[in-house]
């Protein structure tokens, strides 16, 4: 083992510890970047002293750009896919409140409850059997209302 390895401290002075580098000596800063010159103490005029000490005007490269006077407003526009209406609350965006809500239902006499009335008195419920459809929420049409604004926001009709 006369030959040190490359992870071995090699013998002498040499392998003395030293202090690690600092930070800025490691990151390098201000190491790319020349720090900008210091403001020259004098008269603020916008007027550049020249070789001759006397002032000149600024090169046109330090103008300030102009506004755009014609400057377009950008609207997002946000299109809801359509909603289909079941015999089931839906959660939903509010087209007049913009809010998002879970649909409340109604329950209405549509097509199907006239339809299953008729044909229970045609059977021989008379004596008032034939009024059931009326109290059986699944033969009735259902209208779905916003519970913020109370907006009727659309209807499913069984038939």
């Amino acid at each position: 083992m006369s030959v040190p390895g490359p992870y071995q401290a090699a013998p002498g002075p040499s392998s003395a510890p030293t202090a690690p580098p600092s930070y800025e000596e490691t990151v390098a800063v201000n190491g790319y970047y020349p720090t900008p010159p210091a403001p020259v103490p004098g008269p603020t005029t916008g007027l550049v002293a020249g070789p001759d000490g006397k002032g000149m005007s600024p090169p046109s490269y330090y103008t300030q750009p102009v506004p755009n006077t014609n400057a377009i407003a950008v609207q997002t526009v946000y299109v809801q896919q359509p909603v289909t209406f079941f015999d089931r609350p839906v959660q939903m965006c509010c087209p007049s409140c913009s809010k998002v809500i879970v649909t409340q239902l109604s329950y209405n006499a549509g097509a199907l409850t006239w339809l299953s009335c008729g044909s229970l008195c045609l059977l021989g419920c008379v004596a008032g059997c034939c009024f059931i459809p009326f109290c059986v929420d699944a033969l009735q049409d259902v209208d779905h209302y916003c519970p913020n604004c109370k907006a009727l926001l659309g209807t499913y009709k069984r038939l």
